[in-house]
């Protein structure tokens, strides 16, 4: 949304530069993405002294001026204005500048004098059409100073990011109005001449005459406030100056005294009205009503379009003349021999407006406002005020009463507040009485309480355009952002919000990025949307963009980009992941895709950074990826050993002593190198190289993707502490022969099992195939750590165990020891 900096000093006074004001309804209200100064054009132009005026020795109407514009010495400028005098000030454009219109000022020689810049007169700096002299500043300003800065010659435009729950904030009275409340000053609507004497609408239930024209409202659904009053003898013709500028301030184009009112209540009140040309309405009949099928409209940026029946528009007696809430039709529209007009003013079903605007492919002004439901409590006030704000630019008169249809309009909420409960929330002490004085400062009428706020419960009345404030929450999020987010102590408090336990998702999630921020990792967050998710991709019904019509079904593919981008960019050293849901064209049982949440990570380039010991550290290789894949699937499916097992990668074992599924292990694949990861049998990751678009200095790129979403069912799991040991651990390494074809997890299984209780840690730390091993066998070494809580392990019960391994190796597996 647009704002002008003037129009809202038009609504409440303050002192804020265009800067400040921008960060104050940022902390406070809603965000404001950009400041645009109008009239840039100026920006070259600074304050000239000039400091002597002497007759050009070869002309009788020129003038040799020395102007101080700030810089080390007086410039010789010829100048032809009569009213030029030494010891005033003026705008002056320096050699190098550029004034409106893309004249650009060049040193010259006028009548054989050097001429370096130009005192400028209004018309020239687009400020007036006064031509006939220079423009005299009276300022304190030292000379060199900016012109922008000490003359009102331009607005600011104040570019504002307003949410769906905000729609109070789509006009400059409803920012003043944070404002006001912020500066501690008055809110005021800008008066109009007439306001008076504009008569007090009369109420009808469905039908009603005003001014000669009968109004009906059929779709009372569509339309459950609708107000309409005519106005005769009105002159069209070109706006006041100060309109133009108040509009163009917030970037609209002005047409006419008439259409130009309209929207100065649209854009400084935030009520769309419409005004129809009341000789192009057929029959004196306005009838509110859904479309016909087919029907079409001829709207007023000249297109046709087909209407559905599930629109509403506004008919005469033969044919619509608008569509509600979007736009009208050019067939009525208002133009320099109008007379007499129709005004409306109404509250449409926002639902209703947004679905038709959608299927018309348009959006307005107007539809973004009645998307966002209007006030209906104001329509009446602002029914009058526009037609008063018309007469008074265009004259006429208003005929009869204006006439409103639509039920009683509901009471407005009440929402009760406990200070305590705000205390709790914000972390700080908030008395009653800061609460009521915040909020009145908004609107909301406390009802139930003194002034001085000393209540158990306060009772407020909400403001009928607060219509998103339903719940003491609410009240509570009212307070902190009036009080001022800042102005809360950042120190943790001794209780929380509620009780209510952390998502699973969340601590599964939580666990895995802090895991993996630890190890070195960057976090990056890729939008969802590709242009190509395979036969397993969900296609958008409404993509935001042509090339990204369709839901991720893997995070790979969206993290790849993001090394690509890097890779562009001459990065060659990457660490990424990301926690997020992929999606499936699969069905749930409520009809919906399918979606998993992901942990997926990318790796290239130094194992570790380059020193100064070892200039060129070795490549990232298949078996770091295959390492952190195994940091998150502990990080996500156990703590301190998964679901209370000493390993992630154990098999359990069914009634009869048979090793089962259970568990996590890592499978390498049947084609390539890599793994797959499995959970109980079923496959939910994967671990290998993957194929990117990289430059020929790249290193290998690996690929980490592990479904977590199992791990929510089991995610309430707490660390397990235990005290340091205080008995020596004993360790020795095991060299087994191991086919080709055997995995090394069914391996660690074994050795794990027949190790028992006193293995403290296992750690496969090398393989080995050449001399000495035979063909289709490699040579796996596991290094072992024993450990006895409470004693020394003797030699005889360490050799032991070695052999009880080496035996159980033998007798499950067929593996033997590799001879030394």
């Amino acid at each position: 949304m647009n704002v002008s900096y003037k129009w809202l000093k038009d609504f409440t006074d303050f002192d804020l530069s265009p800067t400040q004001l921008r960060d104050l309804i940022t902390a406070r209200a809603v965000t404001v993405d950009d400041l645009e100064v109008l009239r840039s054009d100026l920006k070259d132009v600074v304050v000239g002294l000039v400091v002597e005026v002497v007759p050009h020795p070869n002309s009788e109407h020129l003038n040799l001026t020395k102007v101080d514009a700030g810089g080390d010495e007086l410039l010789s400028v010829v100048c032809g204005a009569p009213n030029v005098t030494a010891g005033v000030k003026y705008p002056f454009a320096p050699i190098g500048a550029t004034l409106p219109g893309d004249f650009k000022i060049e040193k010259r020689k006028i009548r054989g004098e050097s001429s370096n810049g130009m005192l400028c007169s209004a018309r020239e700096l687009w400020l007036g059409l006064d031509h006939e002299g220079i423009l005299p500043i009276v300022t304190d300003a030292a000379p060199g100073t900016k012109f922008l800065s000490i003359y009102d010659a331009g607005d600011t435009r104040l570019i504002l990011d307003v949410g769906a729950n905000r729609p109070d904030a789509l006009s400059h009275e409803g920012v003043a109005r944070e404002i006001a409340a912020a500066t501690g000053n008055a809110l005021r609507r800008p008066s109009v001449e007439g306001y008076d004497a504009i008569p007090q609408v009369v109420r009808v239930d469905r039908s009603g005459t005003v001014g000669g024209v009968t109004v009906t409202v059929d779709d009372k659904d569509g339309a459950p406030l609708y107000i309409g009053l005519v106005i005769r003898g009105v002159q069209v013709g070109p706006s006041p100056e100060w309109l133009v500028s108040r509009l163009d301030g917030a970037g609209v184009r002005s047409i006419s005294n008439v259409v130009d009112a309209t929207n100065y209540v649209l854009h400084g009140l935030g009520h769309p009205l419409h005004a129809f040309d009341l000789s192009k309405i057929a029959g004196n009949a306005v009838v509110v009503r859904k479309a016909a099928a087919g029907e079409a409209i001829r709207t007023l940026d000249g297109i046709d379009r087909k209407l559905t029946d599930t629109m509403t528009v506004i008919a005469d007696a033969e044919k619509a003349q608008a569509i509600a809430g979007v736009m009208g039709a050019s067939t009525s529209e208002i133009s320099d021999s109008t007379t007499d007009i129709f005004l409306e003013v109404a509250v449409f079903n926002a639902q209703r407006v947004r679905n038709t605007r959608k299927k018309i492919g348009v959006s307005t002004d107007a539809s973004y406002r009645f998307e966002r439901a209007m006030d209906a409590h104001a329509a009446e006030e602002v029914a009058r005020y526009a037609a008063a704000l018309i007469i008074s630019l265009a004259g006429g008169a208003v005929d009869g009463a204006p006439l409103m249809i639509g039920d009683a309009l509901p009471p407005q909420a009440k929402v009760s507040l406990r200070p305590s409960r705000v205390t709790k929330v914000l972390g700080d002490a908030v008395s009653g009485a800061e609460c009521v004085s915040l909020l009145n400062s908004v609107g909301f009428k406390s009802m139930s309480c003194s002034p001085s706020g000393d209540c158990d419960i306060i009772a407020f009345e909400v403001p009928s355009w607060r219509a998103d404030v339903t719940q003491e929450i609410d009240l509570i999020e009212e307070i902190a952002r009036l009080r001022g987010y800042d102005s809360f102590s950042n120190d943790l408090r001794p209780f929380r919000v509620g009780n209510v336990p952390d998502s699973p998702a969340y601590l599964v999630g939580k666990r895995v990025t802090e895991t993996l921020v630890s190890a070195g990792y960057f976090e990056v967050r890729p939008i969802p949307f590709v242009a190509d998710a395979g036969e397993k991709g969900v296609k958008l019904t409404n993509p935001m963009a042509e090339n990204e019509g369709m839901l991720r079904s893997d995070l790979i593919s969206t993290l790849g980009k993001r090394v690509e981008y890097n890779f562009s960019h001459m990065v060659s050293n990457i660490r990424l992941f990301e926690v997020g849901v992929a999606f499936e064209n699969t069905k749930t049982h409520e009809g919906l895709p399918t979606e998993r949440t992901m942990a997926a990570v990318v790796l290239t380039g130094d194992r570790y950074p380059a020193h100064f010991t070892d200039a060129k550290p070795p490549q990232l290789d298949i078996w770091d990826a295959r390492n952190v894949a195994q940091v998150v699937v502990d990080a996500a499916y156990g703590i301190n050993g998964n679901f209370g097992k000493r390993n992630a990668f154990i098999q359990a074992s069914n009634e009869d002593g048979a090793p089962s599924s259970a568990g996590v292990q890592f499978l390498p694949n049947q084609v390539g190198d890599g793994w797959t990861i499995t959970l109980d049998g079923s496959a939910i990751g994967r671990v290998g190289a993957i194929e990117l678009d990289s430059p020929v200095w790249a290193s290998p790129v690996f690929g980490v993707e592990i479904d977590i979403t199992p791990a929510f069912t089991g995610s309430k799991r707490y660390p397990v502490y235990k005290a340091l040991p205080t008995t020596p651990s004993t360790e020795f390494d095991l060299a087994l022969l191991v086919s080709n074809e055997q995995h090394a997890s069914d391996v660690e299984a074994v050795l794990r099992a027949a190790a028992g209780d006193l293995l403290e840690s296992l750690a496969l730390f090398d393989e080995f195939k050449g001399k000495g091993v035979p063909e289709g066998f490699r040579s796996l070494a596991w290094r072992l750590t024993l450990r006895h809580p409470d004693r020394t392990l003797r030699d005889k019960e360490i050799e032991g165990r070695r052999t009880k391994i080496l035996q159980t190796l033998e007798k499950e597996l067929g593996i033997k020891q590799r001879a030394s």
